[in-house]
């Protein structure tokens, strides 16, 4: 029998998935992409055969991506220094020119990645149909120049893409009312289209392992978070830096209609499927209100 160890364990790992399928099946789950993970070639096609391996076994995910890295190094390129305020881009004119075209050379290497496995995908930007409507963002009553914060989100196309069988990927680049072009924070973006399309799951894939309840100690990784203890941990003052932006918008999410919410190290290789797949999972896993755990 030792010569079928490998086969075993992998029938295993396929009857593990089993219920996670079957409760996802036709499930919308939108995936924040960004970060360390999207610099590394190898980790990048990882990610992509995560995210058709889903839509394959019946899933519908919506990848929502960013590109701050590629960006500053076209910034720089251009001959403009990359400039920062309370950790949001300035973007002034020239620099949302950059944006602009960075973002949409991204999202297009995304599809083409995804096609080439097989899946149909599509790559829009949140101007695509007026899907993203956004409002001038200020930074502590300083202005940071074209950075928008979404108003409304118009989800009709993401839908019909979804009708239609495609996957659809996504940069977040927005209107406001006269028109102008908009950078946006891809993180806010994910957090509104899943709103917007009552996604079971919103999944950042980040460069940290998940949330800690002390940032220097790895062995205080919370792997579930329920609501309650989520309220605690805000207001409790020891989330800071880039995790507290995330985590609020992770308590936006679930409370605006969407059941779990998963922070997790996208430099894993396949961390995606490791998260959903596996009973034990990985990250830090937030629950809605009154949810219980699903077999984790």
């Amino acid at each position: 029998m030792d010569k079928y160890n490998d086969i075993i364990n992998k029938a295993e790992v396929l009857i593990e998935a089993l219920p996670y399928i079957n409760h996802f099946n036709r499930k919308i789950i939108v995936v924040k992409y960004g970060g360390s993970a999207m610099a590394n070639e190898e980790l990048q096609k990882q990610v992509i055969q995560d995210v058709v391996l889903l839509k394959l076994v019946g899933f519908k995910p919506i990848i929502v991506h960013g590109g701050g890295k590629a960006i500053s190094r076209w910034v720089e390129k251009s001959g403009m220094t990359p400039r920062f305020v309370n950790g949001l881009r300035f973007t002034d004119e020239p620099t949302m020119e950059i944006v602009e075209m960075v973002l949409n050379r991204v999202n297009k290497t995304l599809v083409k990645m995804v096609q080439e496995f097989g899946v149909q995908s599509v790559g829009i930007s949140g101007k695509d149909a007026g899907m993203l409507h956004v409002i001038k963002k200020t930074s502590n009553g300083e202005d940071i120049g074209f950075v928008g914060e979404i108003d409304s989100v118009n989800p009709k196309v993401i839908y019909d893409l979804l009708e239609k069988d495609f996957l659809p990927i996504i940069c977040p680049i927005g209107y406001d009312d006269e028109y102008n072009t908009y950078n946006i924070n891809a993180d806010d973006a994910a957090c509104a289209i899943a709103k917007a399309v009552n996604a079971e799951k919103l999944t950042f894939l980040t460069d940290v392992a998940g949330v800690y309840r002390d940032k220097d100690d790895e062995s205080t990784l919370i792997y579930e978070l329920p609501y309650e203890e989520l309220e605690e941990l805000l207001s409790s003052g020891i989330i800071g830096g880039g995790m507290l932006p995330k985590l609020l918008n992770c308590k936006d999410a679930v409370d605006n209609g969407v059941s779990r919410v998963h922070i997790m190290d996208g430099r894993l290789p396949h961390a995606l499927l490791l998260e959903i797949f596996t009973n034990k999972g990985i990250g830090t896993s937030i629950m809605s209100k009154g949810s219980k755990p699903f077999n984790k």
